[in-house]
């Protein structure tokens, strides 16, 4: 195997550390404490539209409805996409993002529909990005990172094999590494 220069390879797995340690620092405190079911908040407020008919299911008139409102209120949209939960043969309207959660669903009485919304506290704003509530923008970001920590931990994985004190403890480390992945993969 031809040696990279070892130079060039320290060069680029220290700057590319250094550029992803902002969004590196918020995965790993987010991922660790989500784990341990620390979440966030929100501030949620519900309300009750009285509508002119009743409201049917379909995507489209419920994002309409949804939008409209959120206007009225002055409240910005949320970042992520809409989708309609189904749970029997109820349904809701269920949009989400970074900062905001909205809800919107039928009522027992067929003109009136609840809207709820939540706002995300600073920390659960976080938690939603790391869970891919975020507009485009922050999903090409979050990619980038991803691409960014695979190239550390392979040029790192490099440097370690040209070094020739570390090159029988990298492959026994890294074959530990694969029997533990399936063993927790097997056992989860």
């Amino acid at each position: 195997m031809e040696k990279i220069n070892r130079s060039l390879l320290i060069k680029i797995h220290a700057l590319l550390a250094a550029f992803i340690l902002p969004v590196a620092i918020m995965f790993f405190v987010t991922g660790a404490l989500y784990t341990w079911g620390i979440k966030g908040g929100y501030e949620k407020t519900t309300q009750e539209l009285h509508l002119k008919e009743p409201i049917q299911g379909e995507l489209t008139e419920l994002m309409v409805l949804a939008k409209n409102e959120l206007k009225k209120q002055d409240v910005a949209m949320p970042s992520g996409k809409a989708k309609i939960k189904k749970m029997g043969s109820a349904f809701q309207l269920e949009w989400s993002g970074s900062d905001i959660n909205v809800t919107l669903a039928p009522t027992f009485q067929p003109l009136i529909a609840t809207l709820t919304i939540e706002e995300t506290s600073w920390y659960r704003q976080f938690v939603q990005l790391h869970k891919a509530k975020g507009g485009t923008p922050f999903k090409v970001y979050a990619t980038a990172f991803a691409i960014g920590l695979l190239l550390i931990v392979i040029s790192g994985f490099m440097m370690a094999l040209q070094l020739p004190k570390l090159r029988q403890l990298t492959i026994v480390s890294v074959s530990l590494s694969v029997v533990l992945f399936i063993a927790m993969v097997i056992s989860s």
